[in-house]
């Protein structure tokens, strides 16, 4: 018996995306015009702050894109200024360190079919090649980045910076609540981790579709709840139609977009280099900030075509 022929695809925005990838490498697209590099003045104290929210941003979004440390990040946007011939003064690294804790971040806008997962990333201990070659040195420590993503834009629309003995499942409300309570949440889509009594009502509280595979040792729940009920109907059409149907009809494999967004986020480097924890959300933050700035500027529009 012959093997069905592979499928093929091709990208039907080539030239847009093409465009997109190389203003990707622009560092026009980091500085904005209307940026305020000076903070306006504080009254509560003799001495102006001098740096803006904007400016120390820019500053760590260097510090993540070249994977530097904070003194060398300092010499290289002193540099960068220099050439474009702007005289600004230059946060040194201490101030960029304090700093980095105390940001807030804004979160992208438009309607949303949630994706939801985790990753781990390494925040202390040997990498990965270290590890092969000469054994586990020391102490390995990680921590766990909770996101959920809207695949309309591939934007990260909540995201959740937990110790890696954290559950997924008890963070899916905080994920949920990042969301505004006026924009509507049309479905839900995680594994089979977040199938829970807390998630289920969490998703069915924002009066949206909850797209959860029930466990392979999965019952039916004895309470006659909103979210009991909505999981039975899901348990149901599992057991009649069958789990890889059931995937297929509810656009669960659509979670693997998910899934490259985390290899996205390592692609910044395997570990953290923080270690404070308010410190190792910022940077977090600041990778989340990258990657939604990156798919603004376009991306491509893949069509199966055999």
């Amino acid at each position: 018996m012959s093997k069905p022929p592979l499928a093929r695809y091709r990208t039907t925005n080539w030239s847009s995306y093409n465009a997109s990838l190389r203003e990707q490498g622009s560092l026009l697209v980091w500085v904005d015009k209307d940026m305020s590099w000076r903070a306006p003045r504080d009254g509560r104290t003799r001495r102006p702050a001098v740096f803006s929210d904007a400016a120390i941003q820019f500053c760590l979004s260097i510090k993540i894109l070249f994977k530097l440390p904070l003194r060398q990040t300092s010499g290289m946007v002193a540099s960068l200024l220099k050439l474009a011939g702007l005289d600004w003064p230059v946060p040194d690294f201490s101030t960029l360190c304090r700093r980095q804790k105390t940001l807030a971040y804004r979160r992208a806008d438009g309607p949303l079919n949630l994706l939801v997962d985790s990753t781990g990333i390494k925040f202390l201990g040997d990498g990965e090649w270290q590890v092969r070659k000469h054994g586990v040195q020391g102490r390995r420590q990680w921590c766990k980045v909770h996101f959920a993503m809207d695949p309309a834009t591939s934007d990260i629309r909540a995201v959740e910076f937990t110790p890696s003995r954290d559950g997924d499942s008890p963070v899916l409300p905080d994920l949920l609540g990042q969301v505004p309570e006026d924009e509507q949440i049309g479905t839900v889509t995680a594994d089979g981790a977040y199938d829970t009594r807390r998630c289920q009502t969490a998703i069915l509280a924002r009066k949206a579709i909850p797209i959860i595979p029930i466990r392979k040792n999965g019952r039916l729940w004895k309470d006659d709840s909103p979210a009991a009920r909505a999981r039975s109907e899901t348990l149901r059409a599992t057991r009649y139609y069958g789990r890889a149907f059931w995937k297929r009809w509810t656009g669960y494999h659509a979670r693997s977009r998910i899934e490259a967004k985390m290899r996205c986020l390592n692609s910044f480097g395997e570990r953290i280099m923080a270690r404070d924890p308010d410190r190792q959300t910022a940077e977090i933050h600041i990778r989340i900030a990258l990657m939604n700035r990156f798919n603004a500027l376009g991306t491509a529009e893949i069509v199966r075509v055999a």
